[in-house]
């Protein structure tokens, strides 16, 4: 076999593994994404049906990365979401994006779109909570949910690339072996 044969068949190869590789990241997203997602809606389906240390447990979970005050959520059979409806919104639309954001754009792509786009997509959710917060408007569970999922569904095309590309840079780093020192 001619060098130049080996050499285009290698570079087969190491595609074919940074492929597998960022449909392993995708995929593992998509499963913690839809997994949160899942508990959230699990805990007052626990409560329901009579079983109160798992949703204690969920909710006790949650409850470090939000307020969960009862009137700002989604109740399901009486017993509220584990979260607020804004992080539900937040929950829903990363799970959601990170499912499609393959239909979208491809995992080979490891650039971000200009960080305008993310800016624009907190723009919604920052005045949502201004206009409720001073008093002009009272923002809805719907409104909350929807400026949420806004923003997160964008910020997935900024975290997709950079986990598929620190994986990449996590295996480059362990396949070259362990370092040698040089006196």
């Amino acid at each position: 076999m001619s060098a130049a044969v080996v050499e285009r068949k290698s570079l087969a190869d190491q595609s074919t593994r940074a492929s597998r590789r960022a449909i392993a990241v995708w995929a593992g997203t998509c499963a913690i994404g839809v997994a949160i997602l899942s508990l959230i809606v699990i805990a007052p389906v626990a409560q329901a049906y009579g079983h109160p240390a798992i949703a204690s447990s969920i909710y006790k979970a949650f409850s470090f990365v939000c307020h969960q005050i009862s009137e700002r959520s989604f109740h399901l059979d009486g017993h509220q979401f584990a979260v607020c409806s804004r992080c539900t919104g937040l929950y829903a639309g990363f799970a959601v994006a990170a499912l499609i954001y393959p239909l979208a754009r491809s995992l080979q792509r490891t650039d971000t779109p200009s960080r305008l786009w993310l800016m624009l997509a907190t723009l919604p959710l920052v005045i949502d909570f201004a206009l409720g917060y001073f008093s002009i408007w009272e923002n809805t569970h719907l409104s909350r949910f929807l400026t949420g999922a806004l923003l997160s569904s964008v910020a997935v095309f900024y975290i997709m690339p950079g986990l598929i590309d620190l994986s990449s840079a996590i295996v480059h780093r362990f396949s070259r072996g362990p370092a040698r020192e040089t006196l």
